[in-house]
C-alpha cells in the first residue's frame, strides 16, 4: 500500500487497478509460478480479480516498461527472458552509476540523512534475521534512495531506477539465497561509515 500524508498523520492510500494487476503479475513472475518465455493469462487475470481487460493492459504496459513482460500483438504477453549476459551487464552498469552518485552524495549528506542509513539498515537486519525478503528489498531501496536524492541529478537518479525496476525480480531472488541479506547488512555499514568519514573513494568502490 502506498502512504500519503494529510497533516502529518500516514493514511493508507488504496491501490488502483492497475497497481492490484501489476502486484499480482510481479508477484507470481519473482515466486515463479510464472517462468521466463510463459505466456501471461489476461483472461485468468480478469477472472481472479474481477475485472475487465481494459486495466490489464494498462498494467501490462507498465510491465514491460520495467522488463517484467514482453507484449507482441495479437499474440500477447509473456514472461521476459533474463540471460547471464544481462545479470553481468545489469551489475556492471548499477556499480558504475550508484558509485558515482554516492561519490557525488558524499559530502552532501546530512546528518539527519546519515541517521537515517543508520536505522534503515538496523531494520534490515532484522529483516534478515527473520527472513523476511520482501521487507529487506523495500528498506533496501529506502537505503539507495536516501543517498541518490542527495546527489543532486535527477537524470541519474532516474536511469538507475529505471535499470533497478528491469531486474527487480532477479535481484528479490538473489536476495533469497541463504546468507545473502546478511552480506548485505554487512556492506550496508560499510557504506554508510564511509559517508560518516566523507571518504568519497571508499563509497564509490563498495
Amino acid at each position: 500500500m502506498q502512504k500519503v500524508r494529510v497533516l502529518d498523520y500516514p493514511v493508507e492510500k488504496p491501490l488502483t487497478l492497475r497497481e492490484r494487476i501489476v502486484d499480482f503479475v510481479k508477484d507470481a513472475v519473482i515466486s515463479g509460478r510464472l517462468r521466463p518465455g510463459e505466456r501471461v493469462p489476461e483472461q485468468e487475470i480478469a477472472d481472479n480479480l474481477g475485472i475487465s481487460r481494459t486495466p490489464i493492459r494498462e498494467a501490462f504496459r507498465q510491465l514491460e516498461s520495467e522488463g517484467f513482460i514482453t507484449v507482441t500483438p495479437r499474440k500477447g504477453a509473456v514472461v521476459s527472458p533474463i540471460t547471464d549476459k544481462d545479470v553481468s551487464e545489469f551489475y556492471s552498469i548499477k556499480s558504475l552509476l550508484e558509485g558515482y552518485a554516492a561519490k557525488t552524495a558524499c559530502k552532501k549528506l546530512t546528518e539527519k540523512e546519515l541517521k537515517k542509513l543508520e536505522t534503515l539498515n538496523a531494520s534490515m537486519k532484522k529483516c534478515a534475521e527473520r527472513n523476511d525478503v520482501k521487507g529487506f528489498f523495500k528498506l533496501d531501496a529506502q537505503f539507495h534512495d536516501t543517498f541518490l536524492k542527495s546527489c543532486g541529478n535527477d537524470k541519474l537518479k532516474g536511469l538507475i531506477h529505471h535499470l533497478v525496476q528491469q531486474f527487480e525480480r532477479f535481484r528479490i531472488t538473489a536476495m533469497s539465497l541463504p546468507g545473502r541479506m546478511q552480506d548485505s547488512v554487512k556492506q550496508h555499514d560499510e557504506i554508510t561509515e564511509a559517508f560518516k568519514k566523507g571518504d568519497e573513494s571508499m563509497v564509490e568502490s563498495l
